[in-house]
C-alpha cells in the first residue's frame, strides 16, 4: 500500500513505500532529515540526520558524523500516521521526498498535515494533480 499526504483538503500519494521527511529547525536554522518506510506494522523510521546540535537538538548517543551530518537510528515504535504542524512560522515548512520528487507543506499556517498509508483508490500520484 502506498504512502499518502493529507493536507489542505487534498490527498496525494507521495511514495510507494519509502520517503524522506525534512525540515529546518525553527530556532537553530539547521536541516533535519528522517527516512521512513511503510511496513505491515505502520510507518517506521529507518534513519535520522541532523547537521548540527542546539536548542532541542541534542545529538543522541551512538550517532555517527558522516558527510556533514550526525546520523542515527531512533528507537521509536511504528506509527499509524505522522502529524505535521503547519504554523507558517518556520523556515520553509516540511518537505516530503520519494523517488526524486518532493512535496512541500506547512509554509503557511493551517491545520496539521498527515502522512499515512493510503486507502485503496484514495489518491492520485503527485504528478497527476
Amino acid at each position: 500500500m502506498p504512502v499518502c499526504l493529507v493536507a489542505g483538503g487534498k490527498t496525494v500519494m507521495v511514495a510507494l513505500s519509502a520517503f524522506t521527511l525534512a525540515w529546518t529547525h525553527s530556532v537553530e536554522k539547521v536541516r533535519w532529515e528522517e527516512d521512513w518506510v511503510l511496513s505491515d506494522a505502520g510507518l517506521r523510521i529507518v534513519e535520522a540526520r541532523v547537521k548540527g546540535s542546539g536548542a532541542g537538538m541534542e545529538i543522541p548517543d551512538g550517532a555517527v558524523l558522516r558527510d556533514g551530518a550526525w546520523r542515527y537510528t531512533p528507537t521509536l515504535a511504528p506509527r499509524e500516521a505522522l502529524l505535521l504542524a503547519q504554523s507558517g512560522a518556520t523556515a520553509g515548512g516540511w518537505e516530503i521526498c520519494a523517488d526524486g520528487k518532493c512535496v512541500r507543506v506547512g509554509e503557511t499556517a493551517g491545520p496539521p498535515a498527515e502522512i499515512r498509508a493510503c486507502a485503496v483508490g484514495e489518491a492520485l500520484p503527485t504528478d497527476a494533480q
